[in-house]
């Protein structure tokens, strides 16, 4: 059953609250939340990380994020006692997931995959993500997505340098003579 049929038959299956939204095909964040009409916050940004373990050893964790942060690979790294954090390559994405890059669903359904998702991201009613295909998005209420997902909840974020706080100006001293 591919990822798209799978997800319809769990949210059904499980009488979540749910809506299903058609667009142009998108896979980046940004611009699926303009087509989808919410805040990126709202948007869960589904990213696979590989976190070195051991010498031959590592562990997958699908990091599931609010679209206006960036996930923190060193949080990642120091979760799992990892040597190094770093993004999974695309092949390696794509199989663990089973869905092309850029509509990677915030549940983890491959064995080998870990799923962590931030709590920024579940302060908001409702979720966005695209569903296993880059023209298709779903809506998804939050406590229904917490229910069937079981994630562990943990802050894996740090905020994007668009966001971050503006410092105060600081005053240049005055030069006497």
């Amino acid at each position: 059953m591919n990822g798209y049929d799978w997800l319809l038959d769990q949210l059904e299956r499980r009488q979540a609250r749910f809506r299903l939204m058609d667009h142009v095909p998108e896979g980046r964040t940004d611009l699926a939340s303009v087509l989808r009409r919410h805040s990126l916050a709202q948007a869960a940004k589904c990213l696979i990380v590989r976190v070195a373990t051991g010498r031959r050893s590592r562990r997958y964790v699908l990091a599931v994020v609010p679209g206006d942060r960036k996930v923190d690979l060193g949080v990642l790294r120091d979760m799992y006692a990892g040597r190094e954090a770093s993004f999974a390559t695309r092949d390696v994405a794509e199989r663990l997931a089973g869905s092309v890059s850029g509509s990677v669903m915030p549940f983890a359904r491959h064995p080998e995959l870990e799923l962590v998702a931030d709590p920024e991201l579940l302060v908001h009613d409702e979720i966005f993500f695209n569903a296993a295909r880059l023209d298709r998005s779903v809506a998804l209420a939050t406590e229904d997505y917490v229910a069937m997902a079981l994630p562990r909840i943990h802050p894996i974020t740090q905020l994007s340098v668009d966001r971050l706080p503006i410092a105060p100006s600081l005053t240049a001293p005055r030069m006497t003579g």
